[in-house]
């Protein structure tokens, strides 16, 4: 096939097949000659890519474009059945389960109970029947589930497991969790982190538009962020790159988990706002959060307790709406930090415990950035609260593979910007 003579010089993939397929995912609708002007691939390389897309089902033929004084031009899409993928969130609150569709569409989704204190080979046998449920559900034949897609909280090890875990997720230091269960379900796993794959996910799905270089601000049980630069994540050396709850706000502030001070996650996160709450009898009271257990005498997860103070907070609490805009200020001044050495444009604030109080934390970012941002005399910060906060992290694992499979991506390069300019004119669906 011949080679790329103009933007797809900079496109990230490894392959023109993989390049091409990502442009029709990214533009939703293109045509041929589109594709010839996006990637700046010859028409020759086009055609013969695009009927092998077609005969492998990813592609489909649908409506023409306007015709602009020729021939009109016959539009592709992906054909959003023909493969799915697996997005897993292991928590220690809670297992989140996504089927997605090849576009990064949910079909099927569930939510059941966490790691907790159970053993790691109990939590992956149990994952491995929730997830066979997830798929025979909705009908969805076997091959064409590309693989599973399993993120956690990091810290990760280059390989797999988690060396250096936060206190909940303890059992989990050094188990092979990826190995263990590609072999419970007999498909192909990706290990990562949660706030990568949530940012992964808000690029994938088209919610950001065409911005392909943004973060995405997590808070789950703890606090990270995951960091798309020209649609590729930045992973780092050991892909724990985004660790913006390990960033320093208080050389002389409490003891964090990992073993510095006066970190954003131990100022900032849920599990302070919970002890916060815990320590003022009245709100405690008010929150239920008083005693130490269950029915069962099992302790409610971190983030389901972060939820009883902010609908406190909601319900028009002072104590409750105190605490909570504490935490989004000093979150809102690590935000500042990492629109700073990123020089922002897009900040997305995701993840299960912004799902629960985005309204809360999100005007505090937008005013800490708007006021105080570096580059601010030069570009505006938008903060927006992604749509899909809560299982973020789960649709983000289901797109990795999807990625990984499907458009494999070479480090350095990106997606042409040009994809607005590549088919003018107007269109019409099939049928029209």
């Amino acid at each position: 096939m011949s080679g790329p003579s103009g933007p797809a010089q900079a496109t990230p993939h490894t392959s023109s097949r993989s390049a091409v397929l990502d442009v029709i995912r990214a533009a939703g609708t293109i045509s041929r000659v589109g594709l010839v002007r996006a990637t700046g691939f010859t028409g020759a390389t086009i055609s013969t890519v695009v009927r092998r897309l077609i005969d492998d089902g990813l592609v489909v033929e649908t409506g023409r474009a306007e015709s602009t004084g020729g021939k009109p031009r016959v539009l592709l899409q992906l054909n959003q059945s023909s493969r799915y993928a697996v997005g897993v969130h292991l928590d220690q609150a809670g297992i989140t389960y996504v089927l997605t569709n090849l576009g990064g569409s949910v079909v099927a989704r569930m939510s059941r109970a966490g790691a907790g204190a159970e053993d790691p080979p109990v939590v992956v046998e149990r994952m491995a029947g929730e997830v066979e449920a997830l798929i025979d559900g909705v009908g969805v034949e076997r091959e064409r589930v590309l693989g599973l897609g399993l993120v956690s909280p990091g810290p990760l090890t280059p390989t797999s497991g988690m060396r250096l875990t936060p206190p909940a997720m303890r059992p989990w230091e050094d188990f092979p969790l990826d190995r263990a269960l590609e072999k419970a379900t007999g498909l192909p796993v990706v290990l990562d982190n949660d706030a990568t794959a949530a940012a992964l996910g808000e690029h994938w799905s088209g919610v950001v538009g065409g911005t392909s270089t943004f973060a995405a601000l997590y808070m789950g049980t703890g606090i990270g962020a995951g960091l798309l630069i020209n649609g590729l994540a930045y992973r780092g050396a050991s892909g724990n790159a985004g660790e913006i709850g390990h960033v320093c706000l208080d050389v002389d502030g409490p003891e964090c988990w990992c073993g510095a001070r006066g970190c954003t996650e131990v100022l900032a996160g849920p599990a302070s706002v919970v002890a916060a709450a815990r320590a003022d009898a009245d709100l405690a009271r008010i929150t239920g959060l008083t005693g130490e257990g269950g029915a069962k005498g099992a302790r409610p997860s971190v983030v389901a307790e972060f939820a009883a103070v902010a609908r406190a907070a909601r319900s028009g609490e002072p104590a409750a709406r105190a605490l909570l805009e504490r935490s989004a200020r000093y979150l809102a001044v690590a935000a500042r930090t990492l629109a700073n050495v990123m020089d922002l444009e897009l900040l997305v604030l995701t993840g299960p415990s912004l799902a629960i109080a985005g309204a809360t934390y999100l005007p505090v970012v937008q005013e800490e950035l708007d006021r105080s941002f570096f580059s601010r005399a030069t570009h505006h910060v938008a903060v927006r609260l992604s749509t899909s906060a809560a299982t973020a992290p789960a649709i983000g694992a289901a797109t990795m593979v999807l990625q990984t499979e499907l458009v494999p991506l070479r480090q350095g390069l990106r997606l042409p910007d040009n994809l607005a300019d590549a088919e003018p004119g107007p269109v019409r669906a099939a049928g029209a």
